[in-house]
């Protein structure tokens, strides 16, 4: 994999300007490091305004003195780690109320959940908008812009025939796995990568973890993040996590809650509990950057592409988690709401990705790390199209082989790296 260098193209940043439009304040939130200031700065100089930084100790002092002030002004105001200086959100809505909840008044920046801080942040309830910026996407790095959802919705016999056969080998996928997307660690060297991961993982529970709670059992968070490292991509047992931890499980849950906050990892919540009484309503834990997974789990490169069973084994489950992280990541730029959870029954049958349109059509994922897909891959695939019906738009094996093909009715065969390889809507044939 040689992904491009210097600045990348944000798809972000296209949604965001449609959001100005509309929305009194928008809040860009993601994990430390993901790029939300080198967007948030990028539109700023859009619209010839500075950047409120709280990062910056003086600018943060001045702000917590003297909230009032710093939201006066040309708009949009634009504050990068608002969660720093909380009040100035406080001063934000006065404003609001002094002149009118008009578009465009604010675009703030935090690499926490809004609902993990203080109540002081909730006081722009109802005249927030939510945007949240994952690391970089295959296509982003490639400076291509993938739609792949978008064609499996409207167009999925087009969207299936329309590359040619992949030229991406298992080493291809084992080096984008393990490098994730977070901008500062993705074109390093494997050493250097190793080494700002660690920084990155020490820096998130020392100081990010500390600021948002009194933390007394530092030592049980960060077994806990390694805990879910290893069951990326598996069913969430929080009893199990707890014992394994060594920690009651309301302290599980609690760490867990703030591990979320932090954008270290994400639930993927069951999906689908109204269509079968017998459907799992227990979510799967990943973390949310596959290269921070392998690093978590020691897994290097050539460990994962060694020709052995627990290698295949750790290399499907690492699999899952770039693949969901990438359709995830395409969900975040959609204009429409957009639902996505993972389906699984008591009787074995299960889909890895869900993406439920506004519109109520569905498109489905299973992820295989072999070249190959067997009838038993589409099993829950199957059964979810049989249960939906007409609501079934499309369901896709992944796999790390070459070719896309259909399978059978709405359900295809698609190799990985059709997720970052853009389709030529505008050629596709209305259906």
């Amino acid at each position: 994999m040689a992904p491009a260098r210097g600045l990348v193209k944000r798809r972000v940043s296209a949604a965001l300007v449609d959001r100005v439009a509309d929305e009194p304040v928008i809040a860009l939130h993601g994990p430390r490091s993901v790029g939300k200031s080198t967007v948030l700065r990028a539109f700023a100089d859009s619209h010839g305004v500075e950047v409120i930084d709280l990062d910056d100790i003086e600018t943060r002092e001045a702000a917590i003195g003297n909230p009032a002030w710093f939201v006066t002004g040309q708009t949009p105001l634009c504050v990068d780690e608002y969660q720093r200086a909380t009040d100035v959100l406080d001063a934000i809505k006065t404003r609001l109320n002094r002149e009118g909840s008009r578009p465009g008044v604010a675009v703030i920046t935090g690499s926490t959940r809004q609902d993990a801080l203080p109540q002081t942040a909730q006081a722009l309830t109802g005249r927030l908008h939510t945007m949240t910026i994952w690391p970089l996407s295959q296509g982003e790095l490639a400076g291509d812009e993938e739609n792949l959802l978008q064609g499996l919705r409207d167009f999925p016999e087009a969207a299936v025939a329309q590359h040619p056969a992949s030229g991406t080998t298992r080493v291809d996928y084992v080096s984008r796995a393990c490098a994730g997307g977070l901008p500062l660690a993705v074109h390093r060297s494997e050493t250097t990568r190793a080494r700002w991961f660690d920084d990155y993982l020490r820096q998130s529970v020392e100081r990010d973890a500390a600021e948002l709670v009194r933390l007394r059992q530092r030592q049980s968070l960060t077994d806990l993040l390694r805990y879910s490292a290893a069951q990326t991509g598996q069913l969430l047992n929080i009893t199990k996590a707890a014992d394994s931890v060594g920690v009651e499980r309301k302290t599980a849950e609690a760490h867990l809650r703030l591990l979320e906050d932090l954008f270290l990892v994400v639930r993927l919540p069951s999906w689908g509990k109204t269509l079968r009484s017998r459907v799992s309503a227990r979510p799967k834990i990943h973390v949310v950057d596959s290269g921070l997974a392998a690093r978590l789990l020691r897994l290097a490169p050539a460990k994962l592409s060694a020709p052995t069973p627990s290698a295949l084994a750790d290399f499907g489950n690492l699999l899952e988690t770039f693949v969901v992280g990438e359709i995830r990541k395409q969900v975040s730029w959609l204009d429409e709401p957009v639902t996505v959870g993972h389906w699984r029954t008591s009787d074995g049958a299960e889909v890895d990705v869900v993406v439920e349109f506004d519109d109520g059509v569905v498109v489905a994922f299973e992820v295989k790390a072999n070249e190959r897909a067997t009838g038993a891959d589409f099993t829950g695939l199957k059964q979810l199209r049989d249960a939906l019906g007409p609501r079934f738009g499309a369901g896709v094996v992944f796999t790390t082989g070459r070719r896309s093909f259909t399978y059978e009715d709405r359900l295809h065969v698609m190799p990985i790296d059709r997720l970052w390889q853009p389709i030529d809507i505008r050629s596709a044939p209305t259906l």
